[in-house]
């Protein structure tokens, strides 16, 4: 818990940087990047790649194409945002043009976002999108639980009102297993609230806490509401971030998809290899020139795990929160397949990328 006035000042100083993070991609989509390719772009393999949401877990996916990576691969790839995460950059004052949003009229062959929401879907909505899990950069907990100002300690938090976006999403998924976590009945301990992601929520008083995202974190903090946990204390499980392609396209383009994982390792080897090119995306897109700031916000980023592994544990947690008739049809390897990231890293690929 941090509780003391300069605890709490120092921390919404150091959130003022995190919020940038919204403007890098509202910045990445009206500036062209200056990807080195090393082949005619033509000749490169054409791949979407659906950017979930806006989050810190995103950024080595922006710099593989600022500093060529996809093109070394032989791939031409190009971001698109989901609209709920747009909307969320708009309130922040950040637009982004129409034609870098996923427009939902057809479903993704390859998108980084959380495994919980999509496989909750595929047991509880027909007809729902059926991917595979390659990897993933969320495979415990790191968001924060932020309150309302005269909320003293998380054990406060019992009876009150706790915000998530939506059922399945790793917000719930968080909530749930946080209240486990301080051996209460998420049902009946306290109140479960949807739609209540925002910093709105907390400000027209429809909630008293809300499970927070690094952007929303910020968001509150600036508005005056405080970090009562940090859920990274806690290391629990969770099906965050992950690399998620359609089952039948992966089954017909194994190769393309070998070539995307491989970009994904050796981008995210690069920012935690090479802090000039992490800073060089950082001032181009971020427009972060303080040098203080810069490297606050390089410790942040190069947290992500070297070797992106599905996030098992966080599969099995929420096969068990999500429990149903529908959901014991499936195993737990049916939903991942780590064969891409254990031929990198076994091979020595990976560890090479490091020496």
């Amino acid at each position: 818990m941090l509780s003391s006035s300069n605890t709490h000042l120092s921390i919404r100083s150091r959130y003022r940087v995190i919020s940038i993070v919204g403007a890098i991609f509202g910045t990445l989509i009206v500036s062209a990047p200056t990807s080195a390719a090393e082949q005619p772009v033509s000749d490169l393999i054409p791949i979407q790649l659906l950017l979930g949401d806006v989050s810190l877990n995103k950024l080595p996916f922006v710099m593989a194409l600022d500093e060529g990576v996809y093109s070394r691969n032989g791939l031409n790839v190009t971001p698109k945002f989901s609209r709920g995460s747009v909307e969320i950059i708009r309130r922040s004052g950040v637009d982004i043009p129409e034609e870098y949003i996923h427009n939902g009229a057809t479903r993704p062959l390859v998108k980084i976002g959380g495994a919980a929401p999509h496989i909750t879907r595929l047991t509880t909505r027909a007809g729902s999108w059926d991917p595979v899990i390659l990897g993933s950069t969320h495979r415990t907990s790191r968001w924060r639980i932020v309150s309302q100002p005269d909320i003293d300690s998380a054990a406060d938090l019992k009876g009150k009102r706790i915000g998530y976006s939506g059922v399945g999403a790793v917000t719930h998924f968080m909530a749930i297993s946080f209240a486990e976590q301080m051996g209460w009945d998420a049902n009946l301990d306290w109140s479960m609230m949807g739609d209540a992601l925002g910093v709105s929520a907390l400000q027209e008083g429809h909630v008293d806490a809300i499970i927070s995202p690094e952007l929303h974190t910020t968001m509150a903090v600036d508005a005056g509401f405080r970090i009562l946990v940090d859920l990274g204390d806690y290391e629990l499980p969770v099906a965050g971030s992950s690399f998620l392609f359609d089952r039948s396209w992966l089954a017909d383009n194994r190769d393309t998809a070998s070539r995307l994982m491989k970009s994904y390792v050796e981008a995210i080897a690069l920012l935690k290899n090479d802090k000039l090119a992490a800073f060089r995306t950082l001032r181009k897109w971020f427009r972060i020139t303080d040098p203080d700031l810069l490297e606050h916000f390089y410790d942040e980023a190069k947290k992500l795990p070297a070797k992106p592994y599905p996030p098992y544990e966080g599969l099995k947690k929420m096969m068990e929160i999500y429990d149903s008739h529908e959901m014991r049809k499936y195993t737990l390897e049916y939903f991942y397949d780590d064969s891409f990231i254990k031929e990198l890293d076994e091979s020595g690929y990976i560890d090479g990328l490091y020496r």
